[in-house]
Formats: C-alpha cells, sequence, structure tokens
C-alpha cells in the first residue's frame, strides 16, 4: 500500500487554512473598524457643520456703501445698519410682515447693480435696498422699499430700542424726552386731538425718527402709515393690510453722531424756503379771557375790567386772547344793524380802543355746528358737499357730511380742498379781525383727519396729515400774526404753535411734560410756538398751587411766549405777582434777544433753537437721556426745578471744553460735567452762560 509522503513545509498557508484562518483573525476587527467607519462619518459631519457656521456667519452683507452697509441677520429675521469702518452697528430692524426664519440667500436679484439689492419672500413680499444720495459728505443714506405681493400682508418694521435714544415722530399726551418710554398701540400715524383721544398722537408730527447712534429715518409721505411704541423695546412702522400692494418706503440715513445727523437730516425736512411768524409777539405776554361770556356786553365789560386790573398791576403790555365761543358772540354782535345798536346801547360795536396799550387775538376754527344758520343754510341751498367735508355716495344720491363732535357738539368740518369754501372761511377770518381790531388770529382744531376718526377711508387729497397741511398753508396768506393749532409738514410757513393744555401738576401731562415738549416741538422745526398757560389749563386733583404756578413760570420766562390763564393775583401771593413782573421783564429783556439771533440760524440753516443737552455733547451716552434741561442756541442752559418741595437738582453741563457760568452767582463750571444737589431756592431757576 501506498502512503502519502509528509507536505513539507514551504512557509505558505494552505488556501483553505488561509480562509478559515483570515475569518478567525478578522471576526474582532470588524467592529472596530465599523466603529472607526461611523466615528470618521460623524467627525466629517460636524467639519463641515461647523465650517459652515464658521463660513457662513449668521449676518451676511445685502448692501455696501463707503460709510456703512446692511447687514441681513438669519437669527433674528433682521436688517442691520452698520457704521463702517469701525463697524458700529448703529440700527437694528426687526422684519414683520415675511417669514423671518428664511434668510436672503446669497444671490441678488439686482446683482447688476452694485448699488441695490433685491430679494423676494415667495408670495409674501419683495425687499429692495438702494444706495440713495447722500445730503451731506459725512452722511450715507440707504433706501428701503417693501411691497407686499398680497393684499393680506401687513408689512411691519420695528426698531430696536436696546442701546439706541430715539427723537421726534409723534407728541404724546405725556411727552417723553427720549420716546423710549412711551407707550401706544398701533394707530394711524396721524396728528390729532387729546381732548377726544388722549391715547393718540398730539397736534404735532413728522415722519422723521432720530437716533441717538446717528441714524435718521424719514418716511416717504404718502405711504399710509401706522405707529406703535413699545416702551424701552422697539418702534414699528407699519402698512395697514387690505389694501392693494401698498409699500412701505423710508430713508435710512447714518451720520458720525445725533447732532450731525439732525443737522445734516432732520433740519432739512421742510426745505429751504422758511419764514418767521411776527416776532413782536415774542415780548407780548399773552392774558386768556375766562371772564364773564353770557353775551356780548358781559364780554366787552370782562375784557376792560382785565385791562384795567392790568394796568393797575403794571402788566398793562400784551395781548387779551378771546376763546372761541367769546369770539362767536362779539362776532354775532358785531352783525346787529346799526338802528337797533343805538337803541340797545350794550351791543354797539367793540371798540378796540379800550383795551389799550393791550391788543386782542380772537379764535376760530374750521368746524360749525349742525345747528348753526350757516350750516343750515348751506344744506338748504344744496352747498353742504362745497363747503364740509362729506361722504360721496357709491350709487348716485347726494352726498352727506361727514360728522364729528368739536367742544361738546356735533359739528361739520371746513372742506379745505374746495377753493370756493377756503376762499370764503379766509374772508370771514378777515372780515372778523378787521370789525374787532384783532391783532393776533388763532385758529383751533386744525390737527386730526374727520374721515379715519369715523372709519372710513380719506380721499387721496385728504390722506393722513393733509388737511392740516393745506389748511396751514391757506392760513399763512392771513399774514404772519396767525396762530395755528397743529403741525405736519408746514413747520417752514410763519405761522405761531399753539401747544396742548396741560394737567395743573406736576406730572408728565403736566409740568413734567413742558420741557419734553418744548424739545419735540423744536426738533421738529416747530420753534415758534406757544406753550400752555402758566399753571397748566387742565383741573387737577389739586387746584391753586403757588410752588407749581412759580416753577412753570420760570419755564415759561425761557420760551418764545409768555401765556397765562390764571392771573397771579388770582392765585397766589403779592411775591408771586412781583416776580411775573420780573420774569416778563426779563423775558423781554434776555430772552427775546437770544431768540432773534438763534432764529437767522434757523431760517439760514434749519437747526432747532431749543436744542437738548446732546446738541453739544453728542458722543456722551448721559446727554441722551436729560430731559429737564434745553438750550437756547449754544450759549444758554436752563435746568429749572421740576419736582415738588424741592430745592436742589442735579444738573448736566454739556460741551466738554466749554465753560458755563451760573448767571445768579457768577460761578464758573467746565462742561462735560454733573453737579450734584446743585442749590435753586423757590425764587430761582438755575441758568447758565457758556
Amino acid at each position: 500500500d501506498r502512503t502519502m509522503p509528509l507536505a513539507r513545509p514551504t512557509g505558505q498557508i494552505p488556501d483553505a487554512a488561509w480562509t478559515s484562518g483570515f475569518r478567525e483573525m478578522t471576526e474582532p476587527w470588524k467592529g472596530a473598524v465599523g466603529c472607526l467607519g461611523v466615528a470618521v462619518f460623524f467627525a466629517m459631519t460636524i467639519g463641515i457643520i461647523s465650517w459652515q457656521a464658521l463660513e457662513q456667519s449668521p449676518e451676511e452683507w445685502v448692501l455696501r456703501g463707503r460709510a456703512g452697509g446692511m447687514l441681513w441677520e438669519r437669527r433674528r429675521g433682521a436688517l442691520l445698519l452698520r457704521a463702517l469702518p469701525a463697524g458700529r452697528t448703529v440700527a437694528v430692524i426687526a422684519v414683520g410682515g415675511v417669514p423671518a426664519a428664511e434668510p436672503p440667500p446669497p444671490r441678488d436679484r439686482c446683482w447688476h447693480d452694485g448699488g441695490q439689492f433685491c430679494y423676494a419672500w415667495e408670495e409674501d413680499a419683495e425687499l429692495r435696498l438702494s444706495l440713495e444720495p447722500p445730503p451731506a459728505p459725512a452722511t450715507e443714506c440707504y433706501g428701503v422699499r417693501w411691497t407686499p405681493l398680497r393684499p393680506d400682508v401687513m408689512l411691519k418694521d420695528c426698531f430696536s430700542m436696546a442701546n439706541v435714544s430715539w427723537y421726534g415722530g409723534a407728541s404724546i399726551r405725556a411727552q417723553r424726552w427720549p420716546l423710549n418710554g412711551a407707550e401706544s398701540h398701533a394707530q394711524p400715524f396721524v396728528s390729532g386731538d387729546f381732548s377726544k383721544n388722549p391715547a393718540g398722537y398730539g397736534p404735532v408730527l413728522e415722519r422723521y425718527f432720530l437716533g441717538s447712534t446717528g441714524v435718521t429715518v424719514t418716511v416717504a409721505p404718502d405711504v399710509p402709515l401706522f405707529l406703535s411704541l413699545e416702551s424701552n423695546r422697539h418702534f414699528c412702522l407699519e402698512t395697514p393690510a387690505g389694501r392693494a400692494a401698498v409699500p412701505l418706503r423710508y430713508l435710512l440715513c447714518v451720520s458720525p453722531d445725533v447732532a450731525a445727523a439732525h443737522r445734516h437730516v432732520g433740519s432739512q425736512l421742510a426745505g429751504q424756503a422758511r419764514a418767521l411768524p411776527d416776532t413782536a409777539l415774542l415780548g407780548s405776554p399773552i392774558w386768556r379771557y375766562y371772564g364773564p361770556a353770557g353775551s356780548a356786553a358781559k364780554i366787552k365789560r370782562g375784557l376792560r375790567s382785565l385791562a384795567k386790573r392790568l394796568k393797575r398791576h403794571h402788566l398793562q403790555e400784551g395781548v387779551l386772547a378771546l376763546g372761541e365761543r367769546c369770539t362767536a358772540i362779539l362776532a354775532a354782535a358785531d352783525h346787529v344793524p346799526s338802528e337797533r345798536r343805538k337803541r340797545h346801547d350794550s351791543t354797539r360795536a367793540w371798540d378796540p380802543s379800550l383795551i389799550k396799550p393791550l391788543q386782542l387775538s380772537i379764535t376760530l376754527s374750521p368746524y360749525t355746528s349742525i345747528a348753526s344758520p350757516l350750516f343750515l343754510r348751506s344744506l338748504r341751498d344744496g352747498e353742504a358737499e362745497s363747503y364740509w367735508l362729506s361722504l360721496q355716495p357709491q350709487f348716485g344720491g347726494c352726498s352727506v357730511p361727514v360728522l364729528t363732535t368739536w367742544k361738546g357738539w356735533l359739528c361739520a368740518r371746513l372742506n379745505v380742498t374746495s377753493e370756493a369754501a377756503l376762499s370764503w372761511y379766509l374772508a370771514r377770518a378777515r372780515r372778523l379781525r378787521q370789525a374787532l381790531g384783532a391783532a393776533y388770529m388763532v385758529f383751533e382744531g386744525a390737527e386730526g383727519n374727520a374721515f379715519l376718526e369715523q372709519a372710513v377711508p380719506p380721499p387721496a387729497e385728504l390722506a393722513g396729515d393733509r388737511y392740516t397741511g393745506v389748511l396751514a398753508a391757506a392760513l399763512a396768506t392771513l399774514g404772519n400774526a396767525t396762530v395755528i393749532s397743529a403741525g405736519a409738514r408746514s413747520s417752514h410757513l410763519p405761522l405761531f404753535v399753539q401747544m396742548s393744555p396741560l394737567r395743573s401738576d406736576w406730572s408728565r401731562a403736566g409740568l413734567k411734560g413742558v420741557i419734553p415738549s418744548v424739545l419735540h416741538y423744536s426738533l421738529l422745526g416747530y420753534n415758534f410756538f406757544i406753550p400752555d398757560a402758566v399753571g397748566g389749563s387742565l383741573a387737577s386733583d389739586t387746584p391753586g398751587d403757588p410752588e407749581l404756578y412759580v416753577r412753570w413760570l420760570q419755564i415759561v420766562t425761557f420760551l418764545p411766549v409768555m401765556a397765562f390763564s390764571t392771573p397771579p393775583w388770582l392765585c397766589c401771593d403779592a411775591w408771586v405777582l412781583n416776580l411775573t413782573r420780573q420774569c416778563i421783564q426779563r423775558h423781554r429783556d434776555f430772552v427775546v434777544p437770544l431768540l432773534i439771533k438763534y432764529s437767522e440760524e434757523w431760517l439760514s440753516l434749519g437747526y432747532p433753537i431749543f436744542r437738548p443737552a446732546w446738541w453739544l455733547s453728542p458722543t456722551d451716552p448721559t446727554a441722551f437721556t436729560v430731559e429737564d434741561e434745553f438750550l437756547i442756541g449754544d450759549e444758554v442752559l436752563v435746568a429749572p426745578i421740576t419736582e415738588k418741595g424741592q430745592t436742589w437738582r442735579d444738573i448736566y453741563l454739556p460741551g466738554e471744553g466749554h465753560l458755563w457760568m451760573d448767571t445768579n452767582t457768577a460761578r464758573v463750571f467746565d462742561g462735560g460735567t454733573i453737579l450734584r444737589n446743585y442749590s435753586a431756592s423757590l425764587a430761582e431757576v438755575p441758568v447758565f452762560v457758556k
């Protein structure tokens, strides 16, 4: 038998042995290799995500200019306005009305134009940003235009108040400076009457907002605009939904600081053609007549009595102001036929020489009661539509006058779009002025939109505040001795503006609201305002407070016109009467020349006459929130007491490098500092000259 020879060892593993051995050998390694693969996969994924996070910043430049640019921030769905080269963010604008989570991609529909950026959110809205011509070399401007792609899209841009103090915009009942502390629900950005709507916007507003970072926001005049203010968070510009593709358009400008921003942008709001009202009124205190008003005879006797009393107290220069009701009673008596006048001596025509050297001012409004002969006659003659604002019927028929309330009466309002109505109204005003020998005419009720009050869409020619603008332009033709109760795109006209009545107390709706209102009016170009009467016009819980009267008097001394409703001899002791005489003299000798000097600067450059502390310290954050001081031009600082019972206060002296002298003590202090617990007795108001 044959036996198989033993295989010689060759150093090679036989196939079967190799396969089985390899299988046995690699079983433990398979798990390790698999884990390694998974680990590599995760590492690569994390690396890619990290790379994307690093490479694709949460902020993306969408439009860049020389001095700054616009970025899109993905996380908040916000536009950022950033100043270069420092990279300082000057405004954060949270975008509403479009899906905030969807960021604009790098691609740009306007890529062929380096001065624009365009992007559309499908079926929602289109955004277009553009570089616009700058008003000054140091300022750069960007146009923002949102266009809704569906009628139900409500566009809403909210400007953050974090680290930015905002000024301008609308007057509110308890005025704030800055606006950051104000609260208001979304409502039409239209001037209003606080007596009708205390939560609404007041009689002076402009579509202009100024930020302490040197940014300005100017909204186009033809945009139907809503504004909301959320205290210390943001203010929002909105367009109402439901209208066919109404765009939201505004201009963003960035300047080196807040004062430069206002000089370059805000000071030019009304254009270059500015005119002054009658500066003779600046030195003439106004004494409001609140005497007997039952008949023309009683009013005449009351006026003569007030004039004699003022002369007795050596206050015989100024203006006696009649309210609307007294003006109407005197006007009616003036139309009594001469033969009846002879029989009834008490109805004889008014003789203005009876109150000389005092002058007379009368008050009118664009309203007429629906029970008045004037309104009934216009109805009877079929002329109601020509004379009064009316609703046009959709399907034929007669137009119906829009009715509203005015001083408790149901009234119709003058149709300022009718040339015939305006001519008749102005001719009537001129006739009254001549018949009563009035030096000044006050026109109340210029604010508000009668259509929006009734939730009716206004005609295009009366959208927004166009009623106020048209009426103001018409009243300016009566001469520069005219006072109006509202302002909207009319600061260039030679008109005085009557401020809203304030409460007779120490609150923000009373004394504390005076200086914020002064700064607000002047910033928007309305430098020639008549403040509310000393002590406030609206009743409060604590009437007849002599301390309040004195502190109010001290502020008004440094404003354009001093107005009184309660004479000092009725409210207070003899020393307050003496103080009143001294304040009127100081106003005439010290303040009026300053106002005349800085009115020339306003005429040529548009700069405000009454300036905030930041005007001289535009980069000092402390100056941004000073709301109880004001500058007259660049050279006088007024820092009154506005807290009850206090005879001291902290005073911020602006302008580092300047020196300020206290006019009471002749002590000199450095600018850019704060005087702590500075003394000011009841008879004193701290005033510093630079």
